[in-house]
């Protein structure tokens, strides 16, 4: 995968430069949603390793079905194709939501919970983490029961293991020291 990253990049540069001097980052955003999700779908990447689709028909058939591109968007997919690196569009997608987040000054947060938050719980909680990070957050969630109770949070590369399998750990050594 660190290959596929790599290879990505550029490509991920690209799309932010454009996408920024056309004032268009939300839109050139979500058109890389669909694209990831249109070649991370098996039955796609079936379609872009087949030697016997043209770079014109592999083209056509992605756009037809991630839907509504602009003519640049549309163009990014063209030369995607014509350099076989149609496989790599959820790689540049997450890069570009990276360069896209820096430039808002948006952090990334994975919040694991034990149990489902409800709305007025996770906006507590995603309101005392953009005062303690001084930042917006694009807050992810996920349901982890290995966690037996509380919540794990992830920003950036800070974490904050307040769940009951954190303490249980921490317990555990100390208590062999």
């Amino acid at each position: 995968m660190a290959e596929n990253v790599t290879i990505a990049r550029p490509y991920a540069d690209a799309a932010f430069e454009l996408a920024r001097g056309a004032g268009a980052l939300g839109p050139w955003s979500e058109a890389l949603d669909r694209l990831a999700s249109v070649a991370a779908d098996s039955s796609m990447r079936a379609c872009i390793t087949d030697p016997n689709l043209s770079t014109d028909q592999l083209t056509k058939l992605v756009e037809d079905v991630a839907g509504n591109l602009s003519a640049e968007q549309q163009n990014f997919v063209r030369i995607l194709a014509e350099n076989e690196r149609l496989q790599v569009l959820p790689e540049i997608r997450d890069l570009f939501v990276a360069l896209k987040n820096e430039q808002e000054g948006v952090l990334e947060a994975q919040i694991a919970s034990a149990f489902p938050l409800d709305d007025a719980a996770l906006a507590a909680l995603k309101a005392d983490l953009e005062a303690r990070f001084h930042a917006q957050l694009d807050v992810t969630v996920s349901i982890d029961p290995q966690l037996i109770g509380g919540v794990r949070i992830a920003v950036g590369d800070e974490v904050i293991d307040a769940s009951v399998r954190g303490k249980l750990a921490n317990m555990a050594a100390a208590l062999k020291n």
